[in-house]
């Protein structure tokens, strides 16, 4: 099994003419395989004054409380991606409201893009990336059991944005 960590065997780092960054390039013809960051899309899903969380079983943070949130596929909108992934994590139907946040997580290379969104229905339940899901009133959000730093930061300015429309998104907290 090939190492993912590695190369593949024609391919070697090294700047390529006309660039300053060190990039994945095919010994044999060129080609450059350029490195990009992951997008992540995800939303502050809002019903009757709650907010939809989900308590992760998978890795990274597992058993810790996000909003649904995930990577983009290919060929997919980052407004389509937070549909999806709400659906995946609660089996919950969304409606995207507007565009909260994003963020950028350097040390990781992704970009999070963060919707307001309401649920369509109350019904929901956990999907396959889902321990448990609910619907949290402000005061009741586990603070402390919030998976990411970007959980909180969205969080705060789902908050700071209620009531509020044509602003431009946030971006990282200072």
């Amino acid at each position: 099994m090939a190492d993912p960590t590695r190369p593949p065997k024609n391919f070697h780092h090294t700047v390529p003419d006309g660039d300053e960054r060190e990039r994945l390039v095919c010994r044999d013809c060129g080609f450059i395989a350029y490195e990009n960051p992951r997008i992540i899309a995800g939303a502050v899903v809002e019903h009757d004054g709650k907010i939809l969380l989900c308590k992760r079983a998978i890795y990274p943070q597992k058993g810790k409380w996000t909003i649904p949130a995930g990577f983009l596929e290919m060929g997919e909108g980052p407004d389509e991606g937070a549909v999806r992934e709400a659906y995946e994590e609660a089996t919950a139907h969304i409606e995207i409201r507007d565009l909260l946040a994003i963020y950028s997580v350097r040390h990781i290379s992704q970009v999070h893009m963060m919707y307001r969104a309401t649920l369509n229905a109350p019904d929901f339940a956990p999907g396959f990336e889902s321990l448990e899901v609910g619907l949290f009133a402000w005061e009741d959000i586990p603070w402390d059991d919030l998976a990411f730093p970007s959980v909180h930061w969205v969080l705060a300015h789902y908050r700071e944005a209620m009531g509020k429309s044509g602003f431009a998104p946030f971006t990282n907290p200072v």
